[in-house]
């Protein structure tokens, strides 16, 4: 009999996993393995390819199934060294060598995906709010310190009414402005 020993790249069909924390998913992945004993390739088992094939379905489904959506997502490389070894121990008696194992695609239900959707974001919004109320912490304190300069020097309050006298008139609008001498306002403040 002639068996090849070059690599062989051996497309494992997509299998139907429930992940540890219950999502039901589809995953396939590619097993690039090669013969490395011809003799105990054939005389060990009967069909190696169909052997080879049945092992990385069962290791894909057992190996996968024992890890959570967030890992299968995140980690692929750890499990992909994972599934190559498992394997590569499993056919050794077989004497074949699988050299790689590669989880292509992890297919989602649709429900998942859009809670995933709505997960991330909400996880924006939060920042947004954590940004936004962090910004408004920072303008308080610079107000706090501006009230402190003009309580000091009360011509900054003067200048800082002219100032903001100035940019309404640059802006083109119906807006009317009543100018107040500082002084009368004063004598409110200290009764």
């Amino acid at each position: 009999m002639r068996v090849s020993l070059r690599v062989v790249t051996l497309e494992v069909p997509p299998q139907d996993i429930i992940t540890r924390d219950n999502v039901s998913v589809k995953v396939n992945a590619v097993v690039y393995f090669r013969v490395i004993n011809a003799i105990r390739s054939i005389v060990e088992v009967e069909n190696y390819l169909y052997a080879t094939t049945q092992l990385a379905q069962t290791t894909l489904r057992s190996v996968l199934g024992q890890v959570v959506l967030d890992d299968l997502l995140s980690r692929r490389e750890t499990l992909n060294l994972k599934l190559q070894e498992i394997l590569d121990r499993h056919a050794d008696p077989w004497g074949i060598k699988v050299a790689l194992v590669e989880v292509k695609q992890v297919d989602l239900p649709q429900e998942m995906q859009r809670a995933m959707a709505k997960q991330a974001e909400a996880e924006r919004e939060k920042r947004a709010k954590i940004i936004h109320a962090e910004g408004e912490f920072q303008a308080s304190e610079k107000l706090a310190q501006a009230a402190t300069v003009i309580s000091r020097e009360p011509m900054a309050l003067q200048l800082r009414y002219l100032q903001t006298l100035t940019e309404i008139g640059v802006e083109k609008n119906t807006t009317l402005v009543f100018p107040i001498p500082i002084d009368i306002l004063e004598a409110f403040h200290k009764r």
